[in-house]
């Protein structure tokens, strides 16, 4: 059975740090690419940070860029977000998610130009003093 299983959310001070893990099971992430993705409360999900499976190219919501680091160790079937100098605007359920095909470039999945299949249970994340 594929799964995707988040963890490393958290109660953070403002100006912390904090590192997500998505495990995957039942399937191989080497020919996924995977996202991830944040939903605070009252608001619509938003494509926080996507990685291919082709070439590794990356993408940013720019509201994280410069401060959060996507990657993936396939040989640990694991992807990770590294988070620094969190604000409390952070604060949301983190997911993480897998799909095989997103169209045309890495931007389209965390756009979520197309529906993406596989979806993990989410980790939340509060930045707070």
């Amino acid at each position: 059975q594929l799964q995707l299983v988040e963890s490393g959310g958290g109660l953070v001070q403002p100006g912390g740090s904090l590192r997500l893990s998505c495990a995957a099971s039942g399937f191989t992430l080497d020919y996924y690419a995977i996202g991830w993705f944040r939903q605070a409360p009252g608001k619509e999900r938003e494509g926080v940070s996507c990685i291919s499976s082709s070439d590794g190219s990356t993408y940013y919501a720019d509201s994280v860029k410069g401060r959060f680091t996507i990657s993936r160790d396939n040989a640990k079937n694991t992807v990770y977000l590294q988070m620094n100098s969190l604000k409390p605007e952070d604060t949301a359920v983190y997911y993480c998610a897998a799909d095989e095909y997103y169209g045309p470039t890495i931007r389209s999945m965390c756009i979520m130009t197309l529906p993406i299949d596989h979806w993990g249970q989410g980790t939340q994340v509060t930045v707070s003093s």
